[in-house]
C-alpha cells in the first residue's frame, strides 16, 4: 500500500501552503482588527480581486473541474491536500469554483445548463450557492417541505429556506423542493437551478452566525422557473444532492486538519518560550499529552480522510466512512484548538491571536453539512446493518 501522494500532487499541495503563507496569512491581523470593531471578518472587494488574480496567475482555479471546459479534472485525494493547506488560514477563501456544487451541476447538469452556468462557474464568472435547509428540517433533508408543482412547462416554487450561506452575492442556486406526494421519503426531491433576481425568489433576512459568518433566510413565494432549469431528473434529486453533501464533508474535513495542524504548530513553538515555576511548558506533562494527542489524532483523520476521498475517486460506497470524517475531524480540530488556546493562557482568549478564530470556525462545522450527532447515528445504523 502506497502512502505517498503523486509527485504532482505534491508539488500542488506545497504551491497552495506558499500562497496561503504568503498571502492569506498576512491578511489574518487586519481582519481580526476588522472583526474587532465590528466590521466582520469578510475580504473585501479589493482584496478578493487581488487573491482571484493571484490564484488565478498560479492556475489554482477549477482544479476539480472537467478538462474539457478548462479544468484540471484532479481526483478527490489530490483536494484533500490542497485544502487542508487552505484551512490552516482563517481568512475565508475559497479556490474558485466551489467544489460541492461543482460536483452536482457536473453530475445532472443537460449540455445546455454546462453550457449556461457551469463553463462559466469553472472560468470564475459566476458564483452559487445551495438551498437546502428549511425550519425544521436541517440534518434530514428528507423532510423538506418546499414544494414544485409543474404548470405547463414551468415550475412554481412554494417554501422557505433558511441557514443559507452565499446566496447574497450568487449569481444562481440550486433549490431542492419537493415534487413527489409523499413527504418523508428520499424519492420525489427535485433540484432546480434559480437566477438571481427571478420573481418570487426573495432574500427574507441576513442571520449573522459566530466565526464572523452570515446566513440568510429565503422564501419562494409563487416563484416561475421554465421547465429547463430542472436539475437532473424529476424527483431523483437525493442523491446528487447526497453526492454534494460528501464533497464538501471530505473538504470540511482537510480544513479542519489544516487547522489543527496549525494550532499543533503554534504550541510546538510556543511551549518550549514559556516558563511557569521554573520550567518550561514543553516539560509539562500536561501540555506534552495534549501535543501527542494533537499529533496522534490529527494523523488518523488525515489517513481516514484520504481513504474516503479514494473510496470516491474509485467510485465506490463512502457514505459511512463520509460521516465517520465529518464526526471526528470537526470534533478533533475542536479539542486540539481548545488545547492550544489553553497553552497560550490569556494569550489564547484574545483576538491577537487566530486561536479564537480558529474555534469558532471549528465550532461552526461541528453543525454545518450535519452535526456530529447524526452522522454518529448514521454510523451507527450501517455498522449495525452490516454496511459499515
Amino acid at each position: 500500500m502506497n502512502f505517498d501522494l503523486p509527485e504532482e500532487h505534491r508539488m500542488l499541495s506545497d504551491l497552495v501552503r506558499r500562497f496561503v503563507d504568503e498571502e492569506l496569512i498576512p491578511l489574518e491581523p487586519a481582519l481580526l482588527k476588522r472583526e474587532t470593531e465590528g466590521q466582520g471578518l469578510s475580504l473585501n472587494a479589493q482584496e478578493l480581486a487581488v487573491l482571484d488574480r493571484r490564484t488565478r496567475d498560479l492556475g489554482l482555479w477549477g482544479l476539480d473541474a472537467p478538462t474539457e471546459i478548462g479544468g484540471s479534472d484532479l481526483p478527490v485525494t489530490a483536494m484533500v491536500a490542497v485544502n487542508e493547506q487552505i484551512g490552516r488560514s482563517i481568512v475565508h477563501y475559497y479556490l474558485p469554483p466551489d467544489t460541492p456544487n461543482l460536483r452536482m451541476l457536473m453530475l445532472t447538469a443537460t449540455p445546455e445548463q454546462k453550457k449556461r452556468y457551469l463553463e462559466p462557474y469553472v472560468r470564475g464568472e459566476m458564483r452559487s450557492a445551495i438551498m437546502i435547509s428549511e425550519p425544521g428540517a436541517g440534518a434530514d433533508p428528507s423532510g423538506m417541505s418546499t414544494r414544485a408543482v409543474r404548470e405547463g412547462d414551468d415550475w412554481i416554487l412554494n417554501g422557505r429556506k433558511i441557514w443559507i450561506s452565499g446566496v447574497d452575492k450568487a449569481d444562481f442556486a440550486i433549490a431542492m423542493a419537493r415534487t413527489g406526494s409523499e413527504r418523508g421519503t428520499r424519492g420525489g426531491i427535485s433540484a432546480f437551478i434559480i437566477d438571481k433576481g427571478t420573481p418570487g425568489f426573495v432574500i427574507e433576512r441576513r442571520i449573522p452566525m459566530i466565526a464572523g459568518l452570515s446566513t440568510f433566510e429565503v422564501t419562494f413565494n409563487d416563484c416561475r422557473i421554465s421547465d429547463a432549469q430542472l436539475l437532473g431528473i424529476e424527483g431523483q434529486g437525493f442523491e446528487p444532492m447526497q453526492a454534494r453533501l460528501g464533497s464538501r464533508r471530505v473538504q470540511m474535513a482537510a480544513w479542519c486538519i489544516g487547522r489543527a495542524q496549525r494550532a499543533l504548530e503554534m504550541m510546538r513553538e510556543y511551549a518550549p518560550q514559556r516558563r511557569t515555576f521554573g520550567q518550561p511548558l514543553s516539560e509539562r506533562q500536561a501540555i506534552q499529552w495534549w501535543i501527542a494527542d494533537a499529533a496522534t489524532r490529527i494523523h488518523a483523520c488525515r489517513l481516514m480522510t484520504y481513504e474516503a476521498a479514494w473510496r470516491i475517486d474509485q467510485g465506490r460506497d463512502a457514505r459511512t466512512q463520509l460521516s465517520m470524517i465529518k464526526a471526528y475531524a470537526t470534533e478533533m480540530a475542536w479539542e486540539v484548538i481548545d488545547h492550544a488556546m489553553q497553552t497560550f493562557g490569556a494569550m489564547g482568549m484574545t483576538k491577537e491571536l487566530p486561536l479564537q478564530q480558529m474555534a469558532a470556525d471549528a465550532r461552526v462545522m461541528r453543525i454545518y453539512e450535519g452535526p456530529t450527532e447524526v452522522h454518529r447515528w448514521v454510523v451507527a445504523r450501517n455498522t449495525l446493518s452490516g454496511k459499515g
